[in-house]
C-alpha cells in the first residue's frame, strides 16, 4: 500500500471497510440499521422541537449527516444524530439572540451548525483531539445533570399545554410554571403521561423494543380516532415530504462573532461525548481502532452537511449507539441503512405524522434525558474527593441559575483552573529509611522510618517549572525550619521530576546559594536523563558538584556518613551525571 492510498483510506475510512465488506456482515448491519432508524425518527423530531424548529428538520438532521459520518468516521458503531444536550445548547444559544421570525431562527441555527462543523473539522486537521482532555469528568457530569433538569422543564409547556417562556434559567421557568399552572390542560397531560408509560414499559419488555415509536403510533392513533385535536390537544400538523433540500447558512461575520462562543462550546461538548461513547463501545471490538482526530473530522463534516441540508448540530448518542452495537452492527453500513430508512420516511410517510401530539414528543425527550441526571456521581465525589465535588456543584448550580451557556463556560474555566492549581502544588514528601533496608519512604505514611537530625531528604513528584518553584521552595524551607538549624545536608530526590524548565533551573541555582549560606550542602539523587541534560546545559552540575550527584538515596546517605569508598564510587559516577549536552 503506497503512502497516498494509505492517506486516503485514513482520511476516508469508507475506502477501507467498503471494499472488504462481507455478505456475512449484512444481516447484523441490516438488523442494527433498521432498529436504530426506527429509534431516530421520533427522537430526531422531538429534538427538532427542542431546538425550536419544525419536526421535519430532525429528520433532515439524520440523513445527510449520518451518511457523511458513515463515510468519514473511524467508529463502526457510533450512531450520529440530534442529541438532547446538544439540542438544548443550540436552543439556549439561539434564544439569547431574541429572534421572533421562524425563517431567521432557522438561518441562525444553520449558521451555528456550520460553525460547529467548521471548528471540529479544523481541530481534526490540526490534530487537536487532545483538547477535550481539559474538560474534567465532574464538570461534564455537573453540567449534563443540570442541563437535564433544564431540558425536562423546557418540555413542561408541551406536556401541560401552557404558555411558558423559552428560558434556560431554572428560576424563570419555575416562576412561569407556578404562575401558569392553573391553565394546565389535563387531556394533554394524560396523553403525555401515556407516552412516557409506553416508552418505559417498552424498555422493560426488551432493550431493542421500539418503545418510542410505539408511543408515537399510540398517541397519533388516539388523536386521529377520537379527534382529540378538537379538544385542545396540540399536534404536529402537516410535515413536508420529500428528500432534504439544499440550504445555506449565513456568512455574515458579525453573526459569526455572536455565535462563535456557543459554537465552540457545542463543538467541544459534542466531541467529548461522542469520543467517549465511541471508545467505550470499541473496547468490546478488537477489529478496528478509534482515531480521535479522525472523529473530529467526521463529526465536523457531518455538521457541515447538516448546515447545508436544513439540519442542526449533531453528535453521537449513547442509547442509539449502544442499540446499534447490541443489535449486531458490524460496519458503518448499519448507519447507511438507518439513514436510508429515514429517507424513505421523508419520501413516503410524513403524512402519517399529522396527528402526532406534541405532548408525545415531549414525553420522548423527558424519558431520554431522565437517564442523563446522575445522582450517584456527586454522592461518590462527596465521599471520595471533595475538591472534585466542589467543581461538580459549582458547574451544576451555575448551569441551573445562570443558564446552560454560562454553566459550561464556567465549567471549562474551572477545569482549566484545577489543572493550573494542581500543577502549581505538586506532591512533595519528606523521606526516611525503612529499617534494615536501602529503601526510603514518605515519613507521613509510616511511623517507624529512620531519620537523621542533620539530614533532610525531599522527593518532588512532578516537574520543577515556573508554576511551582515558589511552592517547592517554601515547602523545603518549612521542613528546614522545623529541624531548627541542625541540617547540614539536603538530599533532593528527583526520580519523579519529569522535566526542568529554565525558571526551575534558575531557581535551583538561587536555592544552592541560599542553602550554602545556611551551611546546608545539596545532594541530587536519581535524576532522569532529560533533567540531567538541563542541569548540564545550565552549568548546575558544576555548581552542585559532580561528587554530590548519585544514582539513589542510600548511596548518597552512605557518602554523607563517610561510610562509602569514594574511589569505588567514582566508577559509577557517570551513571549519575551523564548528559547528552556536551560541556564547552
Amino acid at each position: 500500500m503506497n503512502k497516498l492510498s494509505y492517506g486516503l483510506k485514513k482520511f476516508l475510512p469508507l475506502l477501507y471497510w467498503l471494499p472488504q465488506y462481507r455478505k456475512a456482515d449484512l444481516p447484523g448491519d441490516l438488523s442494527a440499521g433498521l432498529t436504530v432508524g426506527i429509534m431516530l425518527i421520533p427522537q430526531s423530531m422531538a429534538y427538532a422541537m427542542l431546538v425550536g424548529l419544525e419536526p421535519v428538520h430532525g429528520l433532515y438532521a439524520v440523513t445527510i449527516p449520518l451518511l457523511l459520518y458513515a463515510f468519514f468516521g473511524s467508529s463502526r458503531h457510533l450512531a450520529v444524530g440530534p442529541d438532547a444536550i446538544i439540542s438544548m445548547l443550540t436552543a439556549a444559544g439561539i434564544a439569547s439572540l431574541a429572534i421572533t421570525e421562524a425563517e431567521v431562527h432557522l438561518q441562525y441555527v444553520l449558521t451555528l451548525t456550520f460553525l460547529v462543523g467548521g471548528i471540529r473539522l479544523v481541530m481534526g486537521l490540526l490534530r487537536l483531539g487532545f483538547v477535550v482532555s481539559f474538560l474534567s469528568r465532574p464538570v461534564i457530569n455537573g453540567f449534563t445533570s443540570a442541563a437535564a433538569i433544564v431540558i425536562g422543564l423546557s418540555q413542561v409547556k408541551y406536556l401541560f399545554n401552557i404558555d411558558m417562556p423559552a428560558s434556560g434559567h431554572i428560576q424563570d421557568v419555575l416562576w412561569a410554571l407556578v404562575a401558569n399552572i392553573s391553565q394546565l390542560h389535563w387531556l394533554t397531560l394524560g396523553i403525555g403521561l401515556l407516552g412516557m408509560f409506553l416508552i418505559i414499559l417498552g424498555k422493560r419488555i426488551h432493550r431493542f423494543f421500539p418503545s418510542q415509536l410505539l408511543a408515537v403510533v399510540a398517541g397519533t392513533v388516539a388523536v386521529w380516532a377520537f379527534q382529540l385535536d378538537d379538544y385542545g390537544i396540540a399536534i404536529v400538523g402537516a410535515v413536508p415530504g420529500g428528500f432534504p433540500h439544499l440550504s445555506l447558512p449565513s456568512f455574515e461575520l458579525p453573526l459569526w462573532h455572536r455565535l462563535l462562543p456557543m459554537a465552540v462550546t457545542i463543538a467541544l461538548i459534542g466531541y467529548a461525548q461522542s469520543i467517549a461513547i465511541a471508545k467505550s463501545i470499541q473496547t468490546r471490538h478488537k477489529n478496528y481502532a478509534i482515531d480521535a482526530n479522525q472523529e473530529l473530522i467526521a463529526l465536523g463534516v457531518a455538521n457541515i452537511g447538516a448546515a447545508f441540508f436544513n439540519g442542526f448540530p449533531v453528535a453521537g448518542g449513547f442509547s442509539r449507539s449502544a442499540v446499534n452495537d447490541k443489535a449486531g452492527a458490524n460496519t458503518a453500513m448499519a448507519s447507511v441503512i438507518s439513514a436510508g430508512l429515514v429517507l424513505l420516511t421523508l419520501a413516503f410517510f410524513t403524512n402519517l405524522f399529522f396527528y402526532l401530539p406534541l405532548a408525545i414528543l415531549a414525553a420522548v425527550i423527558i424519558v431520554a434525558i431522565a437517564s442523563i441526571f446522575d445522582i450517584k456521581q456527586p454522592l461518590l465525589l462527596w465521599k471520595k474527593d471533595r475538591a472534585d465535588f466542589a467543581m461538580w456543584l459549582a458547574t451544576f448550580l451555575t448551569t441551573l441559575v445562570l443558564g446552560i451557556e454560562t454553566g459550561i463556560i464556567s465549567g471549562m474555566l474551572l477545569s482549566l483552573g484545577m489543572v493550573i492549581y494542581k500543577a502549581s502544588r505538586p506532591h512533595m514528601a519528606q523521606l526516611g529509611r525503612v529499617p534494615e533496608t536501602t529503601v526510603y519512604r514518605n515519613i507521613k505514611r509510616f511511623n517507624n522510618l529512620e531519620t537523621y537530625d542533620e539530614l533532610l531528604m525531599v522527593r518532588l513528584d512532578g516537574p520543577l517549572y515556573f508554576a511551582n518553584v515558589d511552592y517547592v521552595k517554601s515547602h523545603i524551607d518549612k521542613w528546614l525550619l522545623k529541624k531548627k538549624g541542625k541540617v547540614t545536608a539536603l538530599i533532593f530526590n528527583m526520580e519523579s521530576v519529569t522535566s526542568l524548565d529554565s525558571t526551575g533551573a534558575d531557581a535551583l541555582e538561587d536555592w544552592i546559594l541560599d542553602w550554602t549560606r545556611q551551611g546546608v550542602s545539596l545532594y541530587i539523587t536519581a535524576a532522569k536523563g532529560p533533567v540531567r541534560d538541563v542541569l548540564m546545559s545550565w552549568g548546575l552540575i558544576d555548581k552542585i558538584g559532580a561528587e554530590h550527584i548519585f544514582m539513589d538515596d542510600h548511596t548518597a546517605v552512605e557518602f554523607i556518613s563517610n561510610r562509602l569508598n569514594k574511589d569505588q564510587l567514582n566508577q559509577y559516577r557517570s551513571y549519575s551525571t551523564q548528559s547528552n549536552i556536551r560541556k564547552d
